[in-house]
């Protein structure tokens, strides 16, 4: 069998025998699936021979690049070791616990975490604890959450309920009773005639607003990424976070950052609400904590919330691989690659900067509106019309269009609606990151001619 047959032939096992995620099985088995063989650095490969610059980092995680001996390593040495046993009935194992305690060095304030096995599983743990918090507190009727539009915070039902992505509400009968979504804080899209400082305050202040309307007494906590990641790179305005926490103080309600993006470097800081500079009283961590090389989790507690909870009775929840050990041997390796290559640093001050300062050039070209990037974290809002910040006749279709041009170009970015999505790994160098932002200057001009074609533009 040559490689032509081989490839057809796993696009046809694969078609009769795997469900994708978030997609219509119809038309990815119509076009055929990309099967990627093996990656390294920033770099992915098919089964077709083609090479790809991955500036998306998998989906979010792959924090320190593709290839890592030292996870695999530790990985391996666990499983010989003790490849698995459970944390109920009093039982615990020491990567766990060295896991636990390294994240506690990693966020002054938090010295507990309760694992899971994801993001999704994070959230919907919040749910739970939150409420189990409250009835602690003597306060059972505190069982509320308020949460934003556009917003993503997993793919189960809670998370999904949390979420404020249309599309998933519209299967399931979400969201769940008892949460309340308000305007995200997306300038650019829903500002209008205000000033980003204004249009911060502004949305904000909708949070306070449903507090009201709900009463305080009923709500558990506000939940929200530091940057809403899936819903578009949404990075709110300076005077956002400090009102939020302003808001919340006031009325007796928790903060939970999900971290699940923004946490282990993307900001530039360990953890998103560090850049923000807000104290949560949760954070649900997930992908960069093993760089995806192995599924973990969790929700990291500060010290007061923990406190209330050490002191009550049981908590009847918990997973069957909760802080599989093997898991947290490869949280324990990516997080000292972190520190010994100083990565988060190279983040902040070399990499992050670089790469910014060459995306927020795009803005020059013709169908960009706005570029935007914090640490490796950016997004391109394209549009017809700069100056009225306008969308597209058909929304979705340019962004998608944009994105399979940088496809065969060798490229990976990702598409939500029009707007163009970058996420790479720490370890781009500074040759790869020119690579990245020319790669996606000649999608935007492929792009840039369609909509004219159409008449667009």
């Amino acid at each position: 069998m040559n490689d032509a047959e081989t490839a057809l032939n796993l696009r046809q096992r694969d078609a009769r025998h795997h469900l994708h995620p978030f997609s219509d099985m119809k038309a990815v088995n119509d076009e055929g699936t990309r099967i990627i063989t093996r990656a390294d650095g920033v770099w992915l490969h098919d089964v077709d021979g083609r090479d790809f610059l991955d500036a998306f980092s998998g989906l979010w995680n792959v924090a320190v690049g593709y290839g890592r001996r030292e996870i695999a390593d530790a990985v391996h040495a666990q499983m010989l070791e003790l490849p698995y046993y459970n944390h109920f009935f009093k039982s615990t194992t020491i990567p766990t616990i060295e896991l636990a305690e390294m994240l506690a060095e990693l966020a002054p304030g938090f010295s507990r975490t309760f694992f899971t096995n994801s993001g999704s599983e994070g959230n919907d743990t919040v749910i739970r604890m939150v409420r189990h918090y409250w009835q602690l507190r003597g306060k059972p009727e505190k069982t509320h959450f308020i949460a934003r539009h556009n917003g993503y915070h997993g793919s189960t039902i809670g998370g999904a309920s949390l979420g404020g992505m249309a599309p998933m509400h519209r299967q399931g009968g979400l969201p769940i009773a008892g949460i309340i979504h308000v305007p995200q804080p997306w300038w650019w899209g829903e500002g209008g005639d205000m000033s980003p400082a204004e249009f911060g305050l502004w949305a904000a202040r909708e949070v306070g607003h449903a507090i009201d309307r709900v009463g305080a007494e009923n709500v558990a906590a506000f939940i929200g990424e530091p940057i809403q990641g899936a819903g578009g790179v949404i990075v709110p305005p300076e005077t956002y976070w400090p009102e939020i926490e302003k808001i919340c103080r006031a009325r007796d309600v928790l903060i939970v950052s999900d971290e699940v993006i923004c946490g282990f470097g993307r900001l530039g800081t360990w953890f998103g609400s560090q850049h923000f500079g807000f104290s949560p009283d949760l954070m649900t961590i997930a992908k960069g904590i093993t760089s995806g090389y192995l599924p973990m989790g969790g929700v990291m507690v500060s010290d007061a919330f923990a406190d209330v909870l050490s002191a009550g009775g049981d908590f009847n929840h918990g997973y069957t691989t909760s802080g599989h050990p093997a898991c947290a041997a490869a949280a324990i390796a990516n997080i000292g690659i972190m520190r010994r290559e100083n990565l988060v640093e190279r983040v902040r001050d070399q990499i992050g900067p670089y790469l910014a300062t060459r995306w927020k050039a795009l803005a020059q070209h013709p169908l960009v509106g706005e570029a935007r990037m914090v640490g490796l974290i950016g997004a391109l809002e394209l549009t017809p019309d700069k100056a009225a910040r306008a969308r597209f006749p058909k929304p979705g279709e340019i962004g998608t269009f944009c994105r399979d041009i940088a496809y065969r170009a060798g490229l990976i970015l990702r598409a939500t609606g029009d707007c163009m999505l970058v996420a790479p790994p720490f370890v781009l160098s500074e040759t790869e990151a020119d690579m990245l932002v020319e790669r996606t200057r000649l999608a935007l001009d492929g792009a840039l001619e369609e909509a004219r074609r159409r008449g667009w533009m």
